[in-house]
This record gives C-alpha cells, sequence and structure tokens, in this order.
C-alpha cells in the first residue's frame, strides 16, 4: 500500500545502522554470557514434527518458531546451565552436523531492568469512596494523574484528561495493550474480565499462561501494576480504574529469567502482531549511566516487522519507559527508548516537576505521570499481586503504560490509525500545562515550525481529550521515505580544549524517490570514542537552527575503549521542519581535566514524508498546534 512505501526502503538502512550496530551492544559487555538457547535454521520448510525430531535427536527442545519463520526456531537444551561463561561448542558441533540442519548459533545472554521497581507498601482493598460523576472505585481519588484536584500538594488538572476523553464516548473497547514484563496476575477482579487470553503468552516458562512467578518479596508485581494502569475495570468496588478501563489487556511475561536473549526479546515484540495493538515495555538496558545497549538483530526485526504488517498493515505501536538513570544518564543511550518506532515516554510528578530519576534525551516524544512529590503515597494506584491494590507504583514504568492507556482510547476513536498517524498526534496534542525542570537546566524552547518541546518532557504531557478529538477527524499522513542526507568519514582530532565542528549541506534526497521535505525523526550514526566517553556531550543543529543535546555528559561512563560504532541518536525536536540546507553536528568533551578523542564517521539520516502531512485537517482552534504547524508549511510553500 503506497502508504507503507517509504517503510520498504528500511531494509537500505537498517542493515548499516542497526546491524553493525549490533556489534557494540556485544563488546561493549565486560565478559560474555552463553544461554542454553540456540538460533536454528533448518533447511526447507520442515513440518513441526519433523523440527521436533531434530531438536530431540540432539538433545533439545523446539520453542517453537522465531518471528513466525518457516525454517527458524528456538531450541533449548535443559542440561546447559541458563548461563555459563563459554560457548558449548560440542553441542553447536552436534547440531550442525546434522543433516538437515543449515545454521546453529548459541544464543548470548544480557541484562534488562525493570524500570521503576522497588518492594513497594502493599495494600488491601479499602472502603468504596462514592464520588458524583466519577468512577467509584475506591482508589479513583488517588489517581490524581487521571484527575488532580490538588490532592497531596498536586496541580489543580495537571493530569491526563482522561475524562475528556470518556465524556466523548471511549474508554478503548476492542482495543489490546500487551505488557511485555514479569507476567499479569490474571485472576485480579479488576483485571480479570479485560484479559485477552488469546493474545498472551509466556515466553520465560514457554507456555500459555503468563502468571507471575512468586518471590517474598513481590518482585514479580511489576506487570501487574502496569497491566492495571492500562484496563483495570471501572465501578466495581475494587483499586483504582484504568486508563483505557473498557481496553483489553495482554501478558507477555518476557522477563523473569537470570538473562535475556534476543530470541525471547524478539518473539515477545512480534507475538500476535494482529492481535495486539500497542506493546507497552517498562524495562531496558540498566540504568547505570556508563551502558550502551539496544536491540539485537531478531529484536530489531521484530519491531520493524510489527511497524510495517502489524494491526493488518497500519503497523503495531511500541511505547518505551524512557529510563529511570537520572541525570547521570541519557536514554538516547538506550536503544530501545531512541529508536524511531517507538514511543518514548519520560515523566512528570504531581505538581509538575520532573521525577528525580527522570532522564533527559532529545528522542523522548511526549509526558505522563509516575509518584508524586515527597510523599510516597502519591505514587501511582493499581492492582498489585493477589487481588491486592498499590499506592506506590513508581518510576518511568508507571509512565509508559498511561501512555499505552492514551494511545488505546484514540484507536478506539479512529482504528485506522497508523503508528506514524499516532506519532503526529502525540505531536500535535500534547501540551507544556505546567511541566517544568526542577533544576532549571532544561527550558522550553520552540522549533522552526512553531512546536514548543523540553529536553526532558519532549512535546508535553499527553492530553487524551485532545487525542481522542483531533483522532476522530484524522487523515493519515502521507508515505514516509528514509533520506541519507550526507556522510562524513574523516579521523578527526577533538579535545577538552577545543571543540569539533562539523557540517554537512544536504538537498534531503531531491527530486529522488527518498525525497524528504516535512521532518519526523533525524539520526546522527556516529563513530568516534575518547579517553573518558562520558565527558563527549554532541550537539546537532537543523538548518532551522533548532538545537538538540544528542548526548550529554554521563559522570559514571569511564569507557576509552569501545566509543560509539555507528550508534543512532535520534532527536524528534526537529518535527515538521524542512531537512534542506545545512546541518551542524558540534563535538565537545566536558571535563574539568585534559581529554581528548577521535571522530571517524557521521551519516545524517532523515526521515519524513514528501507531501505535507496535514493538509486535509480542519483547523478548529486558530492557536492549536495543528494550525501553527499548518501555517508554517503554508507560509514555507509560498517562498
Amino acid at each position: 500500500m503506497k502508504r507503507c512505501r517509504g517503510l520498504k526502503f528500511s531494509g537500505l538502512w537498517l542493515r548499516p545502522i542497526f546491524l553493525t550496530a549490533a556489534l557494540i551492544f556485544i563488546t561493549n559487555s565486560n565478559a560474555d554470557i552463553f544461554t542454553n538457547s540456540f538460533l536454528v535454521k533448518l533447511h526447507g520448510d520442515p513440518e513441526k514434527s519433523l523440527v521436533d525430531q531434530v531438536a530431540r535427536r540432539n538433545g533439545f527442545v523446539n520453542h517453537g518458531p522465531v518471528l513466525g519463520s518457516s525454517n527458524e526456531f528456538h531450541f533449548v537444551h535443559r542440561a546447559i546451565p541458563h548461563a555459563r561463561s563459554r560457548r558449548s561448542i560440542s553441542h553447536t558441533r552436534k547440531l550442525k552436523s546434522d543433516p538437515l540442519v543449515a545454521f546453529a548459533f548459541q544464543q548470548t545472554g544480557f541484562k534488562r531492568v525493570k524500570r521503576g521497581y522497588k518492594p513497594l507498601k502493599v495494600e488491601a482493598l479499602v472502603p468504596n469512596i462514592k464520588l458524583a460523576d466519577n468512577p467509584t472505585d475506591p482508589y479513583f481519588p488517588l489517581q490524581w494523574y487521571l484527575k488532580n484536584t490538588g490532592q497531596n500538594g498536586g496541580k489543580v488538572k495537571l493530569d491526563l484528561n482522561v475524562e475528556a476523553a470518556w465524556a466523548q464516548g471511549y474508554t478503548g473497547k476492542n482495543v489490546t495493550t500487551a505488557i511485555m514484563d514479569d507476567g499479569v496476575d490474571y485472576m485480579h477482579l479488576d483485571l480479570k474480565f479485560n484479559y485477552n487470553a488469546l493474545a498472551s503468552y509466556d515466553f520465560s516458562s514457554n507456555d500459555q499462561f503468563p502468571y507471575p512467578r512468586y518471590t517474598d518479596d513481590w518482585f514479580n508485581s511489576h506487570g501487574t501494576r502496569c497491566a492495571g494502569e492500562v484496563a483495570a475495570a471501572r465501578d466495581n468496588g475494587i483499586c483504582g480504574v484504568g486508563v483505557a478501563y473498557d481496553s483489553k489487556v495482554a501478558g507477555i511475561r518476557m522477563l523473569d529469567q537470570p538473562y535475556m536473549t534476543d530470541l525471547i526479546e524478539a518473539n515477545s515484540m512480534g507475538h500476535e502482531p494482529n492481535l495486539i495493538d500497542i506493546y507497552s515495555a517498562s524495562w531496558g538496558p540498566t540504568d547505570d549511566g556508563k551502558t550502551v545497549d539496544g536491540p539485537r538483530n531478531a529484536t530489531m526485526r521484530a519491531i520493524v516487522k510489527g511497524v510495517n504488517e502489524g494491526r493488518n498493515g497500519k503497523g503495531n505501536i511500541y511505547v518505551w519507559a524512557s529510563g529511570d538513570g537520572g541525570e547521570e544518564d541519557d536514554c538516547n543511550c538506550d536503544g530501545y527508548a531512541a529508536s524511531m518506532w517507538t514511543i518514548s515516554i519520560n515523566s512528570a510528578i504531581n505538581d509538575g516537576q520532573n521525577a528525580h530519576y527522570d532522564e533527559s534525551c532529545s528522542s523522548t516524544l511526549a509526558s505522563t505521570f509516575s509518584n508524586g512529590a515527597k510523599d510516597p503515597n502519591t505514587g501511582v494506584a493499581t492492582t498489585d499481586l493477589y487481588g491486592k491494590c498499590t499506592t506506590t507504583h513508581s518510576g518511568t514504568s508507571a509512565a509508559a503504560p498511561e501512555a499505552a492507556g492514551v494511545f488505546a482510547l484514540a484507536l478506539e476513536a479512529n482504528p485506522n490509525l497508523t503508528w506514524r498517524d499516532v506519532q503526529h498526534l502525540t505531536v500535535l496534542t500534547s501540551k507544556r500545562n505546567s511541566l517544568f525542570d526542577a533544576k532549571n537546566r532544561f527550558h522550553w524552547t520552540m522549533n522552526g515550525v512553531g512546536l514548543e518541546f523540553n529536553h526532558l518532557f519532549g512535546f508535553g504531557v499527553l492530553d487524551a481529550g485532545a487525542m481522542v478529538a483531533l483522532a476522530k477527524q484524522w487523515k493519515t499522513v502521507p508515505a514516509r521515505y528514509h533520506c541519507e542526507g550526507g556522510t562524513i568519514k574523516q579521523i578527526k582530532r577533538f579535545s577538552s580544549k577545543r571543540s569539533l565542528i562539523l557540517q554537512i549541506k544536504t538537498n534531503a534526497c531531491q527530486n529522488t524517490e527518498t525525497e524528504v521535505r516535512y521532518l519526523e525523526h533525524v539520526q546522527a550514526v556516529i563513530t568516534l570514542n575518547a579517553t573518558r566517553r562520558g565527558d563527549i556531550e554532541l550537539y546537532l543543529t537543523s538548518p532551522m537552527k533548532t538545537r538538540s543535546m544528542i548526548l550529554s555528559k554521563r559522570v559514571n561512563d569511564d569507557d576509552h575503549k569501545d566509543g560509539f560504532m555507528r550508534w543512532p541518536f535520534m532527536t524528534t525536536h526537529t518535527w515538521g521542519e524542512y531537512p534542506q540546507g545545512i546541518w551542524t553536528l558540534e563535538i565537545k568533551l566536558n571535563s574539568k581535566v585534559p581529554q581528548s578523542g577521535f571522530f571517524k564517521e557521521w551519516t545524517l539520516m532523515l526521515h519524513g514524508p514528501r507531501e505535507p502531512p496535514y493538509n486535509d485537517l480542519p483547523v478548529s482552534d486558530p492557536h492549536s498546534k495543528l494550525a501553527i504547524v499548518k501555517k508554517a508549511h503554508k507560509d514555507r510553500n509560498k517562498m
């Protein structure tokens, strides 16, 4: 279909950018861990019974195809430890010697951590509190992020404005959100009637029942808490209410094993893409301020396949928590949150400040809410394990499911929205509201077409009422293209005494089939290293003079060897701008002691449509973002 045409070019640039980037993900680890999982490719298109025979005669168990492939399978050997420091060469050789096996590769293991988890206060059900015209759920008065009346020192009306969406008749019906996490308590009375069993799976135990594994400290309560934020039932006298309380929620248990593998991640993100509309992820690489990591080969393939083919061609929506590393980390070093295929969500607290754990980066698209202010009880009220409730769910873990719920409301209002439409709606309807940086580092700035953005909060806090209203009249945006705007390959030295300034002049592939005239995402794919990687700061300035910090100082990152190898730093701050002209990259070392580094390569990747995206949309509010951008585009086209 024409609207997907631009995506077909993705393979031309995805291989050098993301598959090469996968090499740094592996080399950055101090010591490789090898699991008992193997990627096995067989000759031809064998029947399942034959695949099972191949697995059995070599001592393995077949855990099924990878991404629905007819000849790539996930084999597990139960006699091999789940994690070991050496490859199992003998088992690999045995597989490769089988006449039906074309290829076999033992999977490496890597850490993925829940965002915002800590042993939290657990509460039983409380007596029902009746509020006129409001949900009667007992915890609803505590859900300030749904309706902020100033509870616990919050700012009145600083919330997701969900009541405006509900008032328009949208509650998430016929939309399914998958919670990719440590399991979902699908027997919880606030979730069981909204649970979609057909779309659920346990990739940690390889069965149909993604129930959380018991631990004394309730460590595996994370997914259940996230599920309640999206789809907890209304007016049933239990806990609170979900953002999209009539939507369905699926459980994908994939986070509960000592080490993650590429195959588990890939199969999770590609699971039932026509039954699942939204995938919500509240986890990622370790937020320690020194890790540079992201999706491997199969996982990247799964995400790209999801946005190309999922939801019967309209594209799955992947929502990601931006990260809990605070000032010490930068979410552009997280290849999941910084991917243009995902919607990265940061958080704010009930008075409008950023939370102390919020990371900042130029790839964040918007924000929702997490725990509020100084009172721990002003966290996110939601479902908990074993029929319980909690008021202290927190972290950007809590922010991502709220966004998933808002997107579910929009998809009910307009089921024809594509994955890109949802991103455009997010940009156009998110509000600055009362959001501010507690330390006054990052101010609200206007880009070249009049859109306000903030390095912490993206384009603002989601507004469910505004998003639903615009979704109802939305026209699908034009086809998207990927243009390589230019490349600089030259070894250049930079130091803490002298920044390096590089420029690429581009015509944005003018008069070619991949021409881009209106920007969505911009990537600076960069290779460099330094005597201390954590001191590197990178700034990208567009032809319309919008300056994005695409990498900030990371005080914990002492790397002096790996640097960045074709790493795709991404910015959303130039959304809607015109790409033609001079792009400037500034590389500096923010250090009080002498440091130096070497730049090797920069490729500018431009992504967006050739045709203006909002021409057919009526403007009801002359002061809206839509009106501002349409006027900017109209004025530009007159030039």
